[in-house]
C-alpha cells in the first residue's frame, strides 16, 4: 500500500519555468548565453541590497524575525497602508497559495484569464477547487463581460493580472470599476501587480486605491522584477485586515529568510537603481520595437519589462533555433499561443544580440 493524494492532484499541471542559462550551456556546449525569458532585471540586484546581504551573512545561524518589523514599516510607508494589512510571502506566489488555502474549498471556483500566471490555477486546483479560465479579448485584454457572466454562487476568488502576463496589457479604471460594482462583496478580488512599476499608462488601475472599500481587494507586489531579487524569493500582499489576519494564521513562521529581508529593505531605498532600471527597460523597449519593424512579425504594446511577439510561424522551432545561438526567450505554447514568444528587455548589447539572432533564424541565415 502507498499513501494516496487526493484524486484532483492528478489534473494539476506542473509549472514550467524559463530555461536556465546553466542548463543551456551544459546541454548545448554554448558559452556566453543570454537569458531573456523570465522577466528578470537586466542589471542584476540592487547594489544596496547586495551590500546588505553581505553584512547579514554572519547571522545565518539565527532564525529570522518572522514579523520583519523594519521591512513591514518600509513597505507600509511606500504603499500607503498599515503594517497590519501586509502579508509577506516567499515570492508573491506564496501569497497566492495562502489565499487559495484560506478562501477555497473543494467544489469552489476561482476565475482567471487564459492565459495568465499558472500559479493561480495550480493553487486553486490544489484545494480541490475549479479553475475557471476566461480567454482574453482579441487585443489580449481582460474580458470583463465574460468574467462577469462566469461568476456563479461557487465563485470565491477572481484573479486579475495587471499588467497582464504574457500580453503586457493593463486593466484601466474604466474597465475595472463598473465590474467591481457588479461583483458580490463576498468574492475576493486579487489584483496581481508584479510588473506595475514598469507601467506608463496613466489610465491603469492601481489595486491599492481600493484597499479600504466595500470589496476585499488584495494587491500583490514582488521584489523579483524591478528590484532584481528574484533569487531571494520575496513578495507581499496588501489586503484588508480581516484577510491578512486569516493568512497570517497559516503563514510559515520563518518564510522570509534573513538575506531576503535585509535585501528587500535596502532595495526599497535604492532610488538610483530603480531609475536606472526603468530607463533601461523603457529605452530597450523603444529600441526593440523599432528594430523589429523591419521583420515580418507583430510586436504587441506592453506596460511591462517584456513584450509578446507573433512570429506567424511555429514558435517552438524558432525558440530551439535561438538556443543554438545562445539566446533564451520564452515560447508561449504552454499558454496556448503556438506562434508567439515572450521576450524580456535586456541590456542594450543583449537586445542587439537578440535582434540579430532572430533575424538570422527568421531568414534562415
Amino acid at each position: 500500500m502507498k499513501p494516496t493524494a487526493p484524486e484532483y492532484f492528478n489534473i494539476i499541471p506542473p509549472y514550467v519555468p524559463g530555461k536556465p542559462m546553466e542548463e543551456l550551456e551544459r546541454e548545448y556546449g554554448i558559452k556566453d548565453s543570454i537569458k531573456l525569458a523570465s522577466n528578470e532585471n537586466p542589471h542584476g540586484p540592487s547594489p544596496k541590497a547586495m551590500e546588505a546581504v553581505k553584512h547579514a551573512l554572519t547571522n545565518l545561524h539565527r532564525y529570522p524575525d518572522g514579523a520583519a518589523p523594519e521591512l513591514m514599516e518600509s513597505i507600509a510607508s511606500k504603499m500607503g497602508c498599515q503594517t497590519s494589512q501586509i502579508v509577506l510571502g516567499n515570492g508573491s506566489d506564496e501569497v497566492i497559495d495562502m489565499l487559495a488555502k484560506v478562501y477555497l474549498n473543494a467544489g469552489d471556483e476561482a476565475l482567471m484569464t487564459e492565459p495568465s500566471f499558472m500559479m493561480y490555477s495550480i493553487s486553486a486546483l490544489a484545494q480541490g477547487a475549479r479553475a475557471v479560465k476566461i480567454p482574453l479579448t482579441q487585443d489580449y485584454r481582460h474580458d470583463f463581460d465574460a468574467l462577469e457572466k462566469a461568476v456563479t454562487d461557487k465563485t470565491k476568488i477572481i484573479f486579475l493580472n495587471s499588467p497582464q502576463n504574457p500580453s503586457g496589457t493593463v486593466i484601466t479604471k474604466e474597465e475595472f470599476e463598473p465590474f467591481l460594482e457588479k461583483v458580490d462583496p463576498s468574492i475576493l478580488i486579487v489584483m496581481d501587480e508584479a510588473y506595475i512599476e514598469f507601467n506608463r499608462d496613466h489610465e491603469a488601475v492601481i489595486g491599492l486605491d481600493y484597499l479600504n472599500g466595500d470589496h476585499t481587494v488584495v494587491t500583490l507586489r514582488t521584489f523579483s522584477k524591478l528590484y532584481g531579487l528574484a533569487g531571494l524569493r520575496i513578495g507581499f500582499g496588501v489586503m484588508p485586515e480581516h484577510a491578512s489576519q486569516m493568512l497570517n494564521r497559516i503563514r510559515p513562521p520563518f518564510n522570509i529568510n534573513i538575506p531576503a529581508q535585509v535585501a528587500a529593505l535596502a532595495a526599497l531605498s535604492d532610488s538610483e537603481f530603480v531609475e536606472k532600471t526603468l530607463e533601461t527597460v523603457h529605452n530597450g523597449l523603444d529600441y526593440l520595437f523599432d528594430a523589429l519593424k523591419e521583420m515580418d512579425v507583430v510586436c504587441y504594446p506592453t506596460q511591462t519589462n517584456f513584450f509578446m511577439i507573433d512570429l506567424k510561424r511555429d514558435a517552438k522551432a524558432v525558440y530551439e533555433a535561438l538556443l543554438y545561438k545562445g539566446v533564451i526567450i520564452r515560447p508561449l505554447g504552454s499558454y496556448g499561443f503556438d506562434n508567439h514568444i515572450r521576450v524580456t528587455v535586456g541590456l542594450p548589447q543583449e537586445n542587439e544580440r537578440f535582434v540579430k539572432a532572430l533575424k538570422d533564424v527568421m531568414t534562415g541565415s
